[in-house]
């Protein structure tokens, strides 16, 4: 939060603390939703709940649209129920379902009561969709026009239904039967002649995405093809329904947000700073420790494993950190292309062998000039050539091998049907040290018995 939000935030509290709800109501008037979230997010407490109740209901549904769903939850539960039942009728449908979904069923079925029949009927079919589903983030508010419509009334209806709909730039255009045939933009509709209909101005090639399919390739549609918005359709290219560039903004965070959580071993529900306890990011974190905690234990074995070298040659224990430390940072920046990779699509199965030779080219390189400088240095620290080859050879192989396994993992549970941010940091880092540890121990067995 800046400096001026801050400000903000102490003054509300202070007027809240006064009693003067007059000036704070005016305040709100011309404050921005998000910027109000904001504020409700830093006051909390119950002044939190006393700011959300001054604010009318419209401009209250549009505040509860930017806050998370705990908080969400916290303020509906607060209100009386004809409070709730008002806020409920100033939402968008794809915001009723997003704050339905987080709610335990029994609350759900007593704000479902509450709406209109004409809105109870669309929400209780959207709620039957798959959450993470094109479905399932689309919005039914929305303006479509038969295809027969003259263009004098089609703009009529634009704005007879325009005010209820998310978004008015696109017009989608239906058959008889519902079909999406067409699209159009406001701003061609506005400038077409008066006496043609809106069939004979349409687009008839219309990008649109199914309502099964997953909400991250619905997002990924609008962010390819640069739209405001995408429509919905069933297996009968019927329109159901759109979703809006902000809605698949929302989408890509959280998947993104998803992905880094568990790219780090964690869980995307999981923020311990904000809103989890010490104890609940103990109990989620620690499957990925210990299985990292059993794969450390495996590399301790392939050291024992090697005890007689080691005894041989002391110096390579000097080496360990470093190898391992290094393998595994490149295995996880590996890991960190294949998952954005296979994520935004540029990774398919037509190309993913091109991309792992890729990657084992870039590791290779990597290796060879981190090996070579790894050699001078041991030869240069312990005055061993024999020390230096065989630990600059082994920083090259298991660089290169790294680079693999983080790129191929990721592709192996895609393929499986697996998310593959679950091949996490750790995850990775404890295959690389293993591989890396019998890289280097293999390579000085076999160089120090034949010198």
């Amino acid at each position: 939060m800046d400096k001026s939000n801050i400000n903000l935030t102490k003054s509300i509290k202070a007027m809240l603390k006064r009693g003067k709800v007059a000036e704070i109501k005016e305040l709100l008037l011309y404050l921005h939703p998000a910027d109000i979230a904001e504020l409700l997010v830093d006051i909390q407490n119950g002044s939190q709940k006393a700011l959300f109740k001054l604010m009318d209901y419209e401009k209250a549904a549009e505040v509860l649209d930017e806050l998370e769903p705990e908080i969400q939850i916290d303020l509906i539960d607060s209100l009386a129920e004809k409070e709730k039942a008002e806020i409920l009728e100033k939402m968008s449908v794809d915001e009723i379902i997003d704050l339905l979904q987080e709610l335990p069923e029994s609350k759900v079925e007593k704000l479902l009561k509450k709406l209109p029949m004409d809105e109870l009927e669309k929400v209780k079919g959207l709620l039957l969709l798959s959450r993470d589903s094109a479905g399932g983030i689309m919005t039914t508010d929305y303006v479509y026009i038969p295809e027969d419509t003259p263009v004098p009334e089609a703009i009529n209806m634009v704005r007879k239904f325009g005010r209820e709909a998310e978004t008015i730039y696109y017009l989608y255009i239906v058959d008889r039967d519902h079909h999406l045939v067409g699209v159009l933009s406001l701003r061609e509709l506005i400038s077409a002649r008066r006496d043609m209909i809106v069939k004979d101005i349409m687009h008839k090639k219309v990008v649109s995405v199914h309502v099964d399919d997953d909400q991250e390739d619905a997002a990924r549609a609008i962010e390819k093809y640069s739209l405001l918005a995408i429509p919905v359709v069933d297996s009968d290219q019927r329109l159901m329904g759109i979703i809006t560039v902000d809605d698949a903004l929302d989408v890509l965070r959280e998947e993104t947000t998803e992905d880094i959580h568990k790219l780090a071993g964690i869980t995307a529900e999981e923020d311990i700073i904000l809103t989890g306890s010490p104890l609940k990011a103990a109990q989620k974190r620690l499957p990925w420790l210990l299985i990292c905690l059993f794969g450390d234990l495996i590399a301790g074995s392939v050291i024992k494993g090697f005890e007689s070298t080691l005894e041989t040659v002391i110096a390579l224990a000097f080496f360990i950190p470093v190898l391992m430390a290094t393998g595994g940072n490149v295995g996880t920046q590996s890991l960190a292309l294949a998952v954005r990779g296979l994520a935004t699509g540029e990774i398919t199965a037509g190309n993913f062998v091109s991309y792992i030779f890729q990657e084992a080219k870039a590791g290779l390189i990597v290796g060879i000039i981190c090996g070579a400088i790894l050699t001078i240095i041991a030869l240069a620290w312990q005055g061993n050539p024999n020390l230096g080859l065989v630990v600059g050879a082994a920083m090259g192989v298991a660089l290169t091998l790294a680079a693999l396994i983080g790129m191929i993992i990721p592709m192996i549970l895609n393929a499986l049907k697996i998310d593959p941010a679950v091949a996490s940091g750790p995850f990775i880092t404890t295959v690389v040290d293993i591989t890396t540890l019998m890289i280097y121990f293999s390579l000085a067995t076999c160089f120090f018995n034949l010198v």
